[in-house]
């Protein structure tokens, strides 16, 4: 590509990094009463303007914020807000009073809505809860700074929070969050801050570093290859911090204090474990449980656990004691069984709740029970406390680890002591707990280790983040393929004229999966619009090669949007095959038609939740149907356009005829003598191919007790051979499935009736596992993330092209199609810019040709074969 190359630019327009769009702020500017590794984190934020600080129990987080706002007040006039949790206040109020001073003093003020917002000053610091901005009672557009305090709430993509905060909070300018926990359950929720920071949309920030699970939705991981260049770009704009010595600085007084875990297990009415789906009884309790089942089970074990509490208590009985629970049962029965007791709770007024919450950190009385989701985060109680018993568990984590920290932070002089009191049919939670526990002990190792290693300032990430655009062009050739290890534009830049008799492929998916860590990805993209903006260079270039009169064949499929992302609340579809409809139209390419190839609807729910039968029985509306794949078949326009056909015609063998003296010849136009079958491209052969045929015989569905005694997966080849032959009945196709529920014989995984369809232009029977993932499968190979199927191209090629014709495809993948084009008598041509699917893909190039020179059995008594050699690769 030369320097002043319009796709050159485009792909240099694809590098997106955290923008620092704030303030250089000079350190004497910054309040002296903070320790050093806060005035450096503070400045840090300051020059990107919005960022996250994600900093251990006690490393003053709180100062932080309310120095950020102190700083942007000087310099920028507006108002700035905090957003905190309720109940902690308080916290806010005491490090002002004690931190902020003189030329460095502020006033907080705490508001419940608008109306007490008063005329800008530079000196005054708004305070609210979430629940206020929940509930519109506070507009955050109205602020030019905002810091979100225990920020964990976003780490939910579709919770209530997330979705309502990210659009009421677009229009402020400076944008912080500050949270210990960012993502205590698993990696990709930290995307989630930089969506709502202006870094990355978290759409894209999910396709670009994770790949899906494609058996089930919602399970991401990061993808091996981009998991150095995932965390070197959060640390662009997030800062984790364990202690002041992962900046450089002294850690003297900020050393976490030994803590001693103990689990205390206590038995369980069985007699109370309830009946089964078919209304046996149980004899004991399942341990697996879910939500509701775990909470039954904390109510029949509270005698028990509180029995175990009083123990404990008893231990040491002039202790100071956090009493964490999750019910309000469990709260009465504590309230019950501890004399002096104070509670945080719900219906309780905040100003009640706060009074508790500062005498117990003053440690003026000696027991508070409280609810980790209302007291776990944000307040201090390390002087006078080191002691927790957590009288139940839950599957929270996040508050859970949050209520742990509440004494166990910087600043606790003792050993802290955390018991935690769970019932025998909890077991999968505690499980299920020190799992989520470890995960997040790795996080925070794997981010400390980074900023130990770059520091706040020291990542020179133009060189470190920025990915390569272009790659070292490659070539393989043999005597069926030439394949090229290049970009798809820039190899079909290279490639003849009017050369490529057929163009089949399948195209990425706009920006639903990223192949590679190339800007050139064609996956690394924003959105559908961005995409089909890179295809705009591509699809040009197809339509100079491709023969006139030919046709490209491309394969696209719809996707669905889920709720929790758009906002819309109910998944929707992206019309992604109508959008490419219009693409290559716009380009100078003739639509001439679209095949439908059925999917399983049954596995497409169980991958995507889109089409589940209970939310059908709650909500008709919600439900569509299943997305099925498309060929879109287009033309480059034949030079002679008074006459239909291509410049070079694809032609296929006339049948033969029997003559009056019992031999052969080929068919001619207007013969009316019997076509010998399979003899050459019949009659019937193209009445199928052109159009829909409904044939009737007598044959009969086979009966409910027939089918039962089958199993499912014969069950499902036998009812497609029935439907072949049979005039379709839906409400008999609809009974017999009734029929086969009735007796748990209708899969739950996969579609056992799936309907058959006559027409050409809808496929029923491609088989989704002929791929060449099965053979990467076999020999321990990365596996393509949406391989292309055999039956799809194998039938696109018979059908649209000529022996000998180039087949091209300008994203090889594993170069499915000039393997099978190879197979098919053809010549095979494709671009891939995966380094790795290209070596797999040239090894199968190679076998194909292999396969074609060896005769087969066929060959050698003269017979002709459908293929030149066996399939013995698949």
């Amino acid at each position: 590509m030369s320097a002043n190359d319009p796709y050159l630019d485009f792909l240099r327009s694809k590098m997106q990094l955290a923008k620092a769009d704030g303030f250089d702020v000079d350190l004497a500017d910054i309040n002296p009463e903070g320790a050093p590794h806060c005035r450096a984190i503070v400045r840090w934020a300051m020059k990107g303007g919005s960022r996250a600080i994600f900093a251990s129990f006690g490393l003053h987080k709180t100062f932080m914020q309310i120095e950020l706002m102190r700083l942007i007040g000087k310099l920028v006039p507006g108002l700035r807000l905090i957003v905190i949790p309720l109940g902690v206040r308080h916290e806010f109020f005491a490090e002002t009073h004690e931190r902020f001073h003189g030329e460095f003093g502020v006033t907080l003020k705490f508001i419940r809505s608008d109306a007490e917002v008063d005329a800008i000053r530079d000196d005054v610091i708004y305070l609210t809860n979430y629940e206020s901005v929940l509930a519109g009672k506070v507009d955050a557009s109205r602020f030019v700074a905002a810091s979100l305090d225990e920020a964990a709430v976003l780490r939910g993509y579709g919770t209530k929070t997330f979705q309502t905060f990210l659009p009421l909070f677009k229009a402020v300018r400076f944008k912080f969050v500050a949270t210990a926990t960012p993502s205590p359950n698993r990696t990709k929720e930290l995307i989630h801050y930089a969506g709502f920071l202006g870094v990355m949309d978290t759409g894209q920030a999910l396709t670009r570093f994770f790949q899906r699970n494609s058996e089930s939705a919602g399970d991401l991981t990061l993808f091996p290859h981009k998991e150095d260049e995932f965390w070197l770009w959060v640390h662009s704009w997030a800062v984790f911090l364990q202690s002041p010595a992962d900046l450089g600085f002294s850690d003297a007084g900020y050393v976490l204090p030994a803590v001693k875990v103990n689990w205390h297990e206590v038995p369980i009415d069985h007699s109370t474990a309830g009946y089964d789906r078919d209304g046996q009884g149980l004899l004991i309790r399942n341990t697996a449980l879910g939500v509701t089942q775990a909470s039954a089970a904390k109510r029949d074990s509270l005698p028990a656990r509180i029995a175990r509490m009083r123990e404990l208590i008893a231990e040491d009985p002039d202790a100071h004691r956090v009493l964490w629970h999750d019910l309000e049962d469990e709260r009465r029965a504590i309230e019950a069984a501890v004399p002096g007791v104070r509670s945080i709770y719900g219906s309780q007024s905040l100003e009640l709740n706060e009074a508790a919450a500062i005498g117990f950190k003053e440690g003026k009385f000696r027991d508070l029970a409280a609810k980790p989701e209302m007291s776990g985060a944000g307040n201090n109680f390390q002087m006078h406390c080191h002691w927790a018993i957590f009288v139940g568990v839950g599957f929270k984590f996040h508050d859970f680890i949050q209520a742990v920290h509440r004494i166990v932070r910087f600043g606790q002089s003792h050993e802290c002591r955390i018991d935690i009191i769970y019932s025998e049919a909890e077991r999968e939670v505690r499980r299920n707990l020190e799992g989520k526990w470890a995960e997040h002990d790795r996080l925070m190792a794997r981010m400390a280790e980074i900023i130990r290693r770059y520091g706040l300032d020291g990542l020179p990430l133009d060189d470190v983040l920025q990915r390569s655009i272009g790659v070292r062009r490659q070539e393989e050739r043999g005597a069926g393929f030439v394949i090229a290890h290049n970009d798809a534009v820039l190899e079909a830049r290279r490639t003849e004229s009017a050369s490529v008799g057929q163009i089949v492929t399948s195209i990425p998916f706009a920006n639903h999966y990223e192949y590679t860590a190339s800007y050139n990805d064609f996956g690394h993209t924003d959105d559908n619009a961005h995409f089909w903006a890179q295809m705009d260079f591509l699809t040009p270039e197809l339509l100079r090669i491709l023969e006139p009169g030919r046709l490209a064949c491309i394969h696209v499929k719809d996707r669905v949007l889920f709720g929790s992302v758009t906002g819309e609340g109910v998944p929707t579809v992206s019309p992604f095959h109508a959008e490419a409809i219009f693409h290559y139209l716009k380009h100078g390419f003739q639509y001439i038609g679209m095949i439908t190839i059925v999917t399983d609807v049954v596995k497409e729910n169980n991958q995507t939740y889109r089409l589940t039968y209970s939310e059908m029985m709650k909500d008709a509306t919600k439900m569509g149907v299943g997305c099925p794949e498309y060929v879109l078949l287009f033309r480059r326009p034949q030079s002679d356009l008074s006459r239909g056909y291509a410049d070079r015609p694809v032609v296929h063998d006339k049948p033969l005829v029997t003559t009056a003296d019992g031999g052969t010849k080929r068919w001619s136009d207007g013969d009316r003598r019997a076509q010998v079958p399979g003899s050459g491209y019949t009659l019937a052969r193209w009445q199928l191919d052109a159009h829909a045929f409904w044939p009737s015989s007598g044959d009969r569905l086979l009966t409910t007790d027939e089918l039962v005694r089958l199993g499912p997966k014969p069950l499902r080849e036998l009812f497609q051979r029935c439907f072949e032959g049979a005039v379709y009945d839906f409400e008999k196709h609809v009974q017999l499935g009734e029929e086969l529920a009735a007796r748990d014989a209708l899969s739950k995984t996969y579609m056992t009736l799936d309907p058959k369809s006559d027409d050409p232009a809808v496929w029923t029977d491609v088989v989704r596992m002929r791929t060449l993932n099965g053979e990467q499968a076999f020999r321990n190979l990365e596996k393509h993330v949406c391989p292309l199927q055999f039956d799809i191209v194998d039938r696109l090629i018979d059908r649209y092209s000529n022996p000998g014709d180039v087949i091209y495809d300008p994203f090889g993948g594993l170069m499915t199609v000039p393997f099978r084009a190879i197979l098919k008598g053809r010549r095979g041509q494709a671009s891939e810019l995966s380094a790795t699917y290209f070596r797999d893909g040239l090894r199968y190039c190679r076998e194909a040709e292999a396969k074609r020179s060896i005769p087969t059995m066929f060959d050698l008594l003269g017979i002709a074969g459908d293929e030149p050699a066996a399939e013995a690769a698949e």
